[in-house]
């Protein structure tokens, strides 16, 4: 068997950014993770240091500068977007186009990979849909139009339509940016529930680096210098978080688990 086999993702010297022609502009290099199933992961960073960037790499949005990613043993460039797309869901935080779409409608479409030509749904289809809809405690809003929803229900929705696609990976670019605090909990609380309980490896950018401390199983951290890993605990052992921000302004303090302001 290969030693590789027990994780999910897989990095060995990642290097990610953005390449053309004339000019290549890597963003960061060196990123090698080693992710088992079953996780809640909290991807933290300062704006612009390359999270996204991160996220776009593993999901195939954008290419690879250097170095390998596996997804459950498989080179990312050898899955068909066929085979991607019932591996791993993407949750972004992009408003939806203007449609009439109804929330259930907009939770079925996460069963297209999985149905024939003319997306007949079946009867497991069905039961995977409510499910999902179970799963999010969004029941009360399957027949109203998407365009009706706060933003704290609409990513409530897409989070179970990405259940509803059923994939053992879930990924999600700042989820809660547009949500007050009372949603911005539910929204990781719930996530963390799918980890724990459904078996789900969720990955989340987020600048909730203080929920992050106290939900995520591991933490990615991109620093200025570095990108590091490891277990939420272990990381703050070691004192990693002291290096997410290169500012006087913000320290982490290990007692409290939690990022402090400095005061002058």
């Amino acid at each position: 068997m290969d030693a590789t086999t027990k994780y999910i993702i897989k990095t060995t010297d990642l290097s990610i950014g953005y390449a053309s022609k004339k000019h290549i502009s890597t963003i960061a290099s060196n990123l090698n993770i080693c992710l088992e199933p079953g996780n809640l992961v909290c991807l933290l960073g300062k704006n612009g240091i390359g999270k996204s960037t991160l996220l776009r790499t593993l999901t195939k949005v954008q290419p690879e500068l250097g170095g390998t990613v596996l997804i459950n043993n498989a080179k990312l460039e050898t899955l068909t977007n066929a085979d991607l797309s019932k591996t791993l869901s993407l949750v972004l935080t992009e408003r939806l186009p203007d449609s009439s779409l109804t929330v259930y409608e907009l939770v079925a479409l996460g069963r297209q990979p999985f149905t024939n030509w003319i997306g007949y749904l079946t009867t497991n289809d069905l039961e995977i849909i409510q499910s999902a809809f179970e799963q999010t405690n969004t029941q009360h809003l399957m027949n109203r139009k998407c365009y009706e929803l706060s933003d704290g229900q609409l990513q409530k929705v897409l989070v179970a339509r990405a259940l509803a696609q059923d994939t053992p990976i879930i990924i999600l670019d700042e989820p809660t940016a547009h949500l007050d605090l009372h949603h911005t909990i539910n929204t990781f609380s719930l996530l963390k529930n799918l980890a724990k309980n459904f078996g789900k490896t969720i990955i989340v950018s987020t600048h909730e680096a203080n929920l992050a401390m106290q939900l995520a199983d591991e933490l990615w951290l991109m620093t200025p210098s570095k990108f590091i890993s490891g277990k939420t605990a272990t990381l703050i052992e070691d004192n990693s978080l002291d290096q997410l921000f290169d500012s006087e302004l913000i320290s982490f303090n290990k007692t409290l688990k939690q990022f402090t302001v400095n005061h002058s």
